[in-house]
C-alpha cells in the first residue's frame, strides 16, 4: 500500500512532537518541494479544522510546524494532568524519567534515541507532573530544548539531591534497559502511589 504525501506529513509531524518540524526539513525527508509541502500543510490544517471528530490541529510558529490538540480541550486535557489517577507513572514514563535523571540535562531526540521510540507524551506528562522541567536550549540547529529533573522530582522519590540516584557503572551500556536502573530502586514509592 503506497502511502500519500499527506499521510507522510502527518506522519513526521506526529513523531517531531513538541518540538515541531521545519518546512526544509519536511522538503528533505519527503522529496517535495517546499511550495508543494506547503500546500500539503495548508491542506492538513484545513482538514483538521472541519473534522469536529479529530482532537488536533497545525499550527506554524516561525518555520515550524507542530501538530497540537485544539484550544477546545484544554480543561479536559488540564482536568485529566490534575486527576490523581493520571499522576501513577507508566512505564514509558518511567524510563524517560529514568534517562533524564541519569543524562541531564538531554534533549527529547537524545531520550528517544536511547528509549528506541518517540517520547513526547511521556515527556509532556512528566513536565505537567512538574518531575521534569526545560534546563535551557542546545546550541545546535533547531534550538532544541535541554530536560532536566526538578526539586519536584527530588521530594517525589525521597532523594536529598542527585548524588542519592541509583550508580551505574560508566561501563555498562546505558540502552541496555533505562527504565530498570530507576524501576529497582523505587519500587517501594511505586508500591506506595498503587495503594
Amino acid at each position: 500500500m503506497r502511502v500519500s504525501h499527506l499521510a507522510n506529513i502527518e506522519g513526521l509531524l506526529f513523531v517531531s512532537g513538541d518540538q515541531g518540524i521545519s518546512l526544509s526539513e519536511l522538503s528533505r525527508l519527503t522529496g517535495l518541494m517546499k511550495s508543494a509541502v506547503k500546500e500539503q500543510l495548508d491542506k492538513l490544517a484545513t482538514k483538521y479544522v472541519n473534522d469536529t471528530n479529530s482532537s488536533l490541529q497545525l499550527i506554524q510558529y516561525d518555520d515550524f510546524w507542530q501538530l497540537v490538540t485544539k484550544k477546545e480541550l484544554a480543561s479536559l486535557i488540564k482536568n485529566y494532568f490534575e486527576n490523581p489517577n493520571s499522576r501513577k507513572l507508566s512505564a514509558a514514563a518511567l524510563e524517560t524519567l529514568a534517562i533524564i535523571a541519569y543524562k541531564q540535562p538531554t534533549t527529547r531526540l537524545e531520550i528517544d534515541t536511547i528509549r528506541g521510540v518517540q517520547s513526547s507524551g511521556s515527556l509532556q506528562k512528566l513536565i505537567a507532573l512538574n518531575l521534569v522541567g526545560e534546563s535551557g536550549r542546545l546550541n545546535a540547529p533547531g534550538r532544541p530544548i535541554l530536560y532536566k529533573t526538578t526539586i519536584q522530582f527530588l521530594n517525589y522519590f525521597g532523594l536529598n539531591g542527585l548524588k542519592e540516584l541509583p550508580v551505574i557503572d560508566e561501563n555498562q551500556d546505558f540502552n541496555l534497559d533505562p527504565g530498570q536502573l530507576f524501576l529497582t530502586n523505587f519500587n517501594e514509592k511505586l508500591q506506595e502511589d498503587e495503594e
